[in-house]
């Protein structure tokens, strides 16, 4: 469920027609309405109320400021890959204990960072990064709380791009090799083992391959993990199952949280543990749109052509995974169809919204909004060809408030330096 919906053949946001949102703020824009964001984190955190549990929501899938202090009002912990989405939980007043830090690729500053800002726990990713926290823990008198990322080798029938679970990913460690690391961690002194992390991957769509990785991941616990542990003196306290659940953007039948929510806890049964859940795309993915205005219309023998002012500089996923995202008039029209590409204004031929799109015939000038855009868009734009980054703005009923503002020309160059020798 979602607040974008058409009045009298006017798409609204909320209480707000979208249509002057972007009159007032120009195109292109996003918009993420507050009662969607709101609705879709309690639903997915009730769904859980049954067992001990720290919704941990996955700053990468939107990292903007407001979206952050909206879910830490709601108690959310977050799910970091870096130092810069760290400085944004706790600007957003994110509860550091409630942080964990995944990752293949931490660098010693941010590990620092994090050890200072004395968060939940590190997802260890590799024997060497293991080595690597207990080197630096050491050299600033801390002791660093893991869990080790296990890869479980499950398909989980996603895009491979978002595939993080099988054998051939780089992410984890082989679950057959992976009690060896733990022990090891278990023997450092300037770790903590407090936990097992497993994250299989992103846009699931059935409940299988979380009932798979769950299975196995609990079977390690049951058989192998925890009284090995335990003789080293280690305790499992959480087990992270990482996020992971898809959305609908075309056709798609993704599971309810309640039905995730009751097989995991089924899974769970019997085993004295905190869980720890990653959501990131089932929160703000349909809470959010980006609207574009149509510059121009051009046809050849081989194609008709939409071309607006919203490129893959603004949302990459089309180019990038050749993903499905609705295209909708902002107001109505009874325009004959056409079949199209909407495309942008970037140099590159994989500059595209979608292809072969049957859509309303539009005119220059009419507003388009690009749906389910609320994940993986803006917190992946660039400012390449040149383009300043589109601002954000932030629904709440009947009000509306930028909570990004649209770069400037100067914002491009900010930082960069003609040294004397050029001049």
């Amino acid at each position: 469920m979602n607040h974008f919906e058409y009045r009298d053949g006017e798409m609204f946001a909320e209480a707000v027609p979208v249509k002057r949102i972007a009159k007032e703020v120009g195109t292109p824009a996003y918009i993420y309405s507050l009662a969607t964001l709101q609705r879709h984190y309690r639903v997915f955190d009730q769904a859980f109320a049954k067992v001990r549990h720290i919704v941990c929501f996955s700053v990468k899938a939107n990292s903007n400021l407001a979206l952050l202090r909206t879910f830490a009002k709601e108690g959310s912990g977050f799910d970091i890959v870096s130092g810069g989405e760290l400085f944004r939980a706790l600007k957003a007043g994110g509860d550091p204990k409630k942080i964990v830090f995944s990752g293949v690729g931490k660098k010693k500053d941010e590990i620092e960072y994090a050890l200072n800002s004395e968060i939940l726990m590190f997802n260890v990713e590799s024997e060497d990064e293991l080595v690597a926290l207990n080197e630096i823990a050491r050299g600033i008198g801390k002791k660093a709380p893991i869990s080790l990322r296990i890869n479980p080798d499950v398909d989980p029938q996603t895009h491979p791009y978002i595939s993080t679970g099988m054998k051939k990913a780089k992410f984890g460690v082989e679950i057959k090799k992976s009690l060896e690391t733990y022990k090891k961690a278990a023997s450092l002194p300037n770790v903590d083992v407090v936990g097992v992390d497993c994250h299989i991957g992103s846009q699931i769509t059935s409940l299988s391959p979380f009932v798979d990785a769950l299975a196995r991941v609990r079977e390690y616990l049951d058989r192998v993990l925890v009284g090995s542990l335990q003789k080293e003196g280690a305790q499992i306290r959480y087990l992270d199952l990482g996020g992971g659940l898809g959305i609908n953007y075309k056709d798609e039948t993704p599971p309810q949280p309640e039905a995730y929510a009751k097989a995991i806890i089924e899974g769970l049964e019997g085993l004295d543990i905190t869980l720890i859940l990653e959501p990131g795309r089932v929160i703000v993915g349909n809470a959010g749109i980006l609207v574009t205005e149509v510059l121009y219309l051009k046809e050849n023998d081989a194609k008709k052509f939409v071309i607006v002012d919203g490129g893959m500089n603004d949302l990459i996923r089309p180019a990038l995974y050749g993903s499905y995202q609705s295209i909708l008039p902002v107001v109505e029209t009874q325009a004959e169809k056409v079949v199209a590409d909407v495309v942008g204004p970037i140099c590159e031929s994989g500059d595209f919204f979608a292809k072969d799109r049957e859509i309303g015939r539009p005119q220059r000038g009419d507003l388009l909004a690009v749906m389910s855009a609320g994940a993986y868009g803006f917190t992946m734009a660039s400012n390449y060809n040149s383009h300043p980054k589109a601002p954000e703005v932030l629904v709440d009923g009947d009000k509306y408030y930028v909570v990004r503002k649209r770069e400037s020309f100067e914002d491009l160059i900010n930082g960069e330096v003609i040294p004397a020798a050029l001049q």
